[in-house]
């Protein structure tokens, strides 16, 4: 009910808007994380994966913006360019749902900055994107940090990683001293929280467990092949299984331009996602993948991190993950939203162990199968 919302301190604009979205109960990151938030406090929030952090932070975000001052009153800051595209759209849509007149637009680099300053001229309320730009931009007095009330942190561990803390430090400070901080990642090592404790104000700390299980709806399976024959097992497996959506793992994201030349000249309709690529490429990637065009997304854990990827019927594993909790976290972008979905690794024989050891830890069956005269059938 929209009133569990409304419970957690939300106004009924808001609970209204999550209805209209089909979203009535708060997942437990929301549950936690939105009442403190919407109190003013600084949070500091860790949740898997696909469990709603992005509302958890922009929903008291939203709350908090006096849509009659013409001010920027709060900034998102994200990792990657396809992460703060995918806030932005999720903000505006609030927006719309919630009927509430919320301004926002992206700020990111690789951009020309020239037409974000046009835009900057509008005093949007609420900025998403990258330190490096929003620090430019604030150097160069077009965005005037004096008036923002909230910075978010997505993704803190990366977004505090060697290659971007001086930025988001400087952002930060940029602020009034008073402001509210909010930082949410699936994973929130205390070293990180350490990197900025001296610009925190008693933070809420909110950690919900990880997810240990998977959903019953994803059957899980594995063949095994030689590696010089994995992308030959793949072909087939697309063509046995009637994949419509499947998102390919590796895990070098320097291979992923090759594997995706190599599926495509196998008759494979595939498109590559890493983060090393131009900004062009991977939004190409994403929208061919979403509107059918291609077939496969290839990606590794890195580049498909925090994105929201709907409809994925299949998951490969060409590459083994690095740990159990990685495997969970691949395979549980198939079976959402009570949709059924599938898991397959293709493996070496040496990695069969490793495999089972996951399903071990995960307590789920990984079944063993192979490719007789095109058909998938038990070994």
């Amino acid at each position: 009910m929209t009133g569990s919302f409304e419970k957690l301190g939300l106004i009924p604009t808001l609970a209204a808007g999550l209805k209209k979205a089909g979203i009535e109960t708060p997942t437990a990151i929301q549950a936690e994380a939105v009442p403190p938030a919407v109190a003013g406090r600084d949070v500091v929030g860790q949740s898997a994966t696909g469990t709603g952090k992005t509302l958890a932070y922009l929903l008291p975000l939203m709350q908090k913006i006096d849509t009659a001052k013409r001010e920027t009153q709060a900034i998102i800051l994200a990792p990657t360019h396809e992460l703060a595209m995918q806030i932005q759209r999720q903000t505006e849509l609030m927006a719309q749902q919630a009927g509430l007149a919320v301004t926002s637009t992206p700020v990111i680099g690789n951009v020309n900055i020239t037409r974000q300053i046009e835009k900057l001229k509008d005093k949007p309320h609420i900025i998403v994107g990258s330190s490096g730009r929003i620090l430019e931009l604030i150097q160069k007095r077009k965005i005037a940090a004096a008036t923002v009330k909230t910075i978010v942190l997505d993704e803190v561990d990366r977004l505090l990683n060697d290659q971007n803390i001086d930025s988001v430090r400087a952002v930060i400070k940029t602020t009034q001293r008073d402001r509210q901080l909010l930082l949410f990642s699936a994973t929130v090592p205390p070293a990180a929280v350490d990197k900025v404790k001296d610009l925190l104000q008693d933070p809420v700390i909110v950690r919900i467990e990880k997810q240990t299980s998977i959903p019953a709806d994803i059957s899980h399976i594995y063949l095994v092949a030689e590696h010089r024959d994995k992308i030959e097992m793949l072909r087939k497996l697309v063509r046995h299984l009637n994949v419509a959506r499947g998102l390919v793992f590796i895990n070098q994201s320097d291979n992923i331009e090759i594997m995706t030349a190599k599926l495509n000249y196998h008759g494979l309709k595939a498109a590559g996602l890493h983060g090393n690529s131009a900004k062009e490429s991977r939004k190409k990637a994403m929208d061919d993948f979403k509107s059918g065009r291609a077939q496969l997304l290839v990606a590794s854990d890195l580049a498909a991190r925090g994105l929201d990827i709907p409809g994925v019927t299949h998951v490969f594993n060409l590459d083994l993950p690095d740990d159990a909790q990685a495997y969970l976290h691949r395979v549980g972008r198939t079976g959402r939203a009570g949709q059924s979905g599938a898991a397959v690794s293709i493996v070496t024989r040496q990695e069969t162990l490793r495999l089972q050891k996951y399903a071990k830890a995960l307590n789920i069956n990984i079944l063993a199968k192979n490719l007789a005269r095109g058909t998938v059938v038990d070994v």
